[in-house]
């Protein structure tokens, strides 16, 4: 009974979109001025999208560049600050080991 219902009422609700359908013509059917303006509003939003997304992925590949300078610049100059803490004939032997010190 209810499935009959329902037949019924779609039924009728595709004779009336079918009827429509035949009132115009497929072929001079077109967005119009509207259906431009929205594709080109949508496209310069896309592009502006694409240039902030380029800056912004440039500018992390920079610090991440300028974060290693800076991370071999320490190293450098720790290593310098070591290898000038040592006395002449008191610095590492060729094995790398630093003779004993006497103490006061």
């Amino acid at each position: 009974m209810l499935v009959d219902s329902v037949r019924s009422v779609l039924f009728s609700t595709s004779s009336v979109l079918a009827a429509d359908d035949k009132e115009f013509d497929p072929n001079t059917v077109t967005p119009g001025v509207w259906g431009f303006v929205v594709t080109f509003l949508v496209m310069v939003a896309v592009v502006l999208l694409v240039l902030d997304m380029v800056r912004r992925i440039r500018r992390t590949k920079y610090r991440a560049q300028v974060r290693a300078q800076i991370e071999a610049e320490n190293e450098a100059a720790a290593r310098d600050a070591e290898l000038g803490s040592y006395d002449e004939g008191e610095g590492p032997d060729a094995a790398g080991t630093t003779p004993d010190r006497p103490t006061e």
